[in-house]
């Protein structure tokens, strides 16, 4: 039996086309068992790759072997069954009990394949066919910035950019070098005319020669320009990258009683798709955990997810709080603010309207998407009513509502698709 191993190594030796045809053919248990570890994660932990595992059944390689072929008769003791002309049904579960695994009885066998994954890898998986909506009015946001710096000096620019000292000293240097020669050789003619003149008698014809000779050297020394354009100095300034796409995320959540534990379990990865999402755009990302009941305050994110109030709901005291931090700390000019809510949809009736007048009129020409998800199985109250006036007028606000653990990554999805050009 034959075997055919693709071995080809990159410059490093490692075997980069089979690592990418290995992770091309098991995408669907990567995925898998990627949204499985989101749960396990904090939103910014996104330091590090992920381990994956596949079970050992499905990561044998493909072999060519050669078959028995031509036509077989077997005797096989022991039948009690078939005659011959049976036809025999295909045993039940896979490959009818002549597995590959190693089980054992002492309760050892052979364990999964576990392979770790980059962080690039991790989230190009997790990520594929994504993208952020209404990008195009904001592109220049999503491009680095440059600024100038002094670098030096070069032969060619414009007059404004001379530099003066520079330029001087590079004529200075000129002259010296072209006319170094020509000195030495007008000193020793000096010196020649002064021996003729002290000797007796004087030699007139040589004199003359030695005179005419001093005056052309000095008339071509004095004949060098003070400056030429070989000597201009400008001052040189080049662009470097300032890494100025920075963005902000707001969280806000419901944290009333109606909102168990497993509701915010099912939030808080939701929570972890859109911040690892938007770190594939954004240099610099921020993150603000709101949490409200009657009243909205800010905290940190263990206490976001995991303090529990008792109460009513009052979803407009999050949205000012988030339209004061914004003013306060993140001019909409300087940064691309993100935000999403997580509710159960319980609202005071006569506050879900002055929720929707909030964003129309205040939160949503500042920011660049919105996102609500209504995470739960009753039928929809006040504010999903009112937030669907929002959708049907701004392309920036989106809304989606999540039932199970499931659904949040197929939301996630649907709420980042990318759009057709």
């Amino acid at each position: 039996m034959a075997h055919f191993i693709d071995r080809r190594l990159n410059s490093k030796k490692k075997s980069t086309v089979n690592r990418q045809r290995f992770l091309r053919r098991y995408k669907q248990q990567i995925k898998k068992a990627m949204s499985d570890a989101i749960s396990k994660r904090g939103v910014t932990d996104i330091e590090k790759g992920e381990k994956v595992s596949i079970p050992t059944r499905d990561i044998s390689e493909p072999i060519f072997g050669q078959g028995p072929g031509g036509n077989r008769e077997r005797v096989l003791p022991g039948n009690d069954r078939f005659v011959p002309r049976d036809r025999i049904e295909r045993p039940q579960g896979g490959s009818g009990g002549s597995g590959e695994g190693e089980a054992s009885d002492s309760g050892e066998g052979e364990d999964e394949f576990v392979f770790s994954i980059s962080k690039d890898e991790y989230l190009d998986l997790l990520f594929e066919d994504l993208e952020l909506p209404n990008l195009k009015k904001n592109t220049l946001d999503k491009l680095t910035e440059y600024k100038t710096y002094r670098a030096g000096y070069t032969s060619d620019g414009v007059p404004t950019n001379i530099n003066v000292v520079r330029s001087l000293r590079q004529s200075l240097a000129r002259r010296i070098a072209m006319n170094a020669g020509k000195k030495r050789e007008l000193r020793a003619l000096q010196a020649e005319l002064e021996r003729i003149e002290g000797s007796e008698p004087v030699d007139k014809a040589a004199l003359k020669e030695v005179a005419q000779q001093i005056k052309c050297l000095q008339k071509k020394i004095a004949a060098t320009p003070f400056i030429d354009t070989f000597d201009l100095r400008f001052n040189n300034f080049v662009k470097r990258p300032v890494p100025t796409s920075k963005a902000v995320m707001f969280c806000l959540m419901d944290v009333s009683g109606s909102m168990d534990q497993a509701t915010k379990e099912m939030a808080k990865r939701f929570y972890i798709l859109l911040y690892l999402f938007l770190t594939r755009t954004y240099e610099n990302i921020d993150v603000v955990y709101i949490r409200h009941h009657t009243q909205a305050k800010e905290v940190d994110e263990h206490e976001f997810f995991y303090s529990q109030e008792t109460g009513g709901t009052i979803v407009s005291s999050a949205l000012k709080l988030m339209q004061e931090i914004i003013a306060d700390r993140y001019p909409p000019d300087q940064w691309n603010i993100y935000a999403a809510q997580a509710s159960d949809g319980d609202n005071w009736a006569d506050d879900s309207p002055q929720c929707s007048d909030i964003l129309s009129n205040n939160l949503l020409p500042l920011l660049r998407y919105y996102t609500y998800i209504e995470i739960t199985h009753r039928p929809h109250q006040t504010l999903w009513h009112e937030y669907e006036k929002l959708v049907a007028t701004y392309d920036s606000f989106a809304m989606q509502r999540i039932k199970s653990v499931e659904d949040i990554y197929p939301v996630f999805r649907e709420l980042f698709r990318r759009q057709a050009a």
